[in-house]
């Protein structure tokens, strides 16, 4: 009897491996986020305002009673503040650093598709011309015309002034302030 191996899949290269992401846009240019991340995609709104936070830190919303602080990736990325228009939503993704998970909303233009991309189609980050920070790039890669440009989700959203805040503290705090003045008649 003759005997056959079977190569595991794992080991077949990385060439041939193919990641599927989930696209969106800010402005004109498109953005990639790896679909692993993605908990849901839900319509912009609702947002309370927490005072002292960063510029890029758009607000928190309550989702399904967790408080999720919500991020302008225009502002993080040293675009300005994003106008919101009929299409902006806001993208829920999971961030792991360390033991810690860490749940952050991103609002963007809009959202575009799920794309496989192929390992083998993402090119190295560019030293220069994509108009954010090279360590917040995974890598780009080409679609038609265009290039997409994957964030590297655990460095885009690795915030030290977050770390340890507490969210439902924070917007418990701003209600009772706004409930503590009174109304002018």
């Amino acid at each position: 009897m003759q005997q056959t191996s079977v190569q595991p899949a794992a080991s077949a290269g990385v060439a041939a491996q193919v990641s599927q992401y989930l696209t969106f846009s800010l402005g004109e240019d498109l953005y990639a986020v790896g679909i692993l991340a993605i908990k849901e995609i839900i319509q912009y709104g609702q947002l309370t305002d927490v005072p002292l936070m960063p510029p890029y830190i758009r607000g928190v919303i309550n989702l399904r009673g967790a408080v999720v602080p919500v991020i302008d990736l225009s502002a993080r990325f040293g675009k300005g503040p994003a106008v919101v228009g009929r299409r902006t939503c806001i993208v829920i993704i999971e961030v792991e650093s360390g033991d810690e998970r860490q749940v952050i909303g991103l609002m963007v233009d809009s959202v575009s598709a799920v794309l496989n991309i192929p390992a083998a189609e993402v090119e190295a980050v560019p030293s220069f011309g994509v108009g954010i920070r090279s360590e917040f790039i995974q890598g780009m890669a080409r679609l038609k015309q265009r290039f997409v440009i994957i964030l590297d989700v655990l460095r885009t959203f690795e915030m030290p002034e977050l770390e340890g805040t507490d969210w439902a503290a924070q917007e418990a705090a701003q209600a009772d302030v706004t409930d503590a003045v009174p109304a002018v008649h």
